[in-house]
């Protein structure tokens, strides 16, 4: 065991139920198709990382995935309340340096994991900014609730709206670089992982042909 934790929350892998803002411009199967990617572009940032990692499916675990990785399931009604789960269990568990990333990251690396993981030693918290005003990973050095209660998940205000009550509070907390996430077309289209991605392209071109 390693005093380090990387989680990840996946969802699993459905047609129809992932990236759905997404799908309503290419459709349910190119949806599928793009998280599909983005889960690879993940798992292959993760797998570089030598610390314990534990990955979270939204339903049921898939074995196919992170073979040799410990793996659950998301416990919790909201999001908020699953990755508060998701950390209290790692600290009850001994660990005193988690970070927690999702899974649809087209430009997600293991440095920027472990910059995370390092930030730790320093600071109570530590987020990656996402450019929709929320954040694509997330890390503590020691269990705080209140981060994970009474947020506005899914809106642009959450990271905002979170560092005003850490300040409040007096808990020290630091940034990692910024990155985007993949919503809408637009953000698909201007993403490098899609660009460079001449399979998926035409995937994508054919079923909207």
């Amino acid at each position: 065991m390693t005093k380090e934790l990387v989680i990840v929350f996946v969802k699993n892998i459905k047609l129809g139920k992932v990236k759905t803002r997404l799908a309503k411009t290419i459709g349910n199967q190119g949806a599928f198709d793009v998280y599909s990617e983005l889960v690879k572009v993940t798992e292959r940032a993760t797998n570089n990382i030598i610390t314990d990692k534990r990955i979270y499916f939204s339903e049921a675990i898939e074995d196919s995935l992170w073979k040799n990785d410990e793996k659950g399931v998301q416990k919790g009604t909201s999001l908020g309340e699953r990755m508060k789960n998701a950390f209290k269990k790692g600290f009850d568990d001994g660990y005193n340096r988690i970070v927690l990333i999702g899974s649809d990251l087209p430009d997600i690396s293991s440095e920027q994991i472990e910059s995370g993981l390092i930030a730790l030693k320093n600071d109570k918290v530590v987020f990656g900014p996402a450019l929709d005003g929320g954040y694509y990973l997330i890390g503590l050095s020691e269990f705080k609730p209140c981060v994970f209660k009474n947020k506005p998940w899914s809106d642009s205000l959450l990271l905002e709206v979170t560092l005003n009550e850490l300040r409040q509070n007096d808990i020290s907390f630091s940034l990692l670089d910024p990155l985007n996430d993949i919503d809408t077309f637009e953000d698909l289209l201007a993403s490098k992982f899609y660009q460079s991605n001449l399979k998926l392209q035409q995937k994508i071109k054919q079923l909207n042909d």
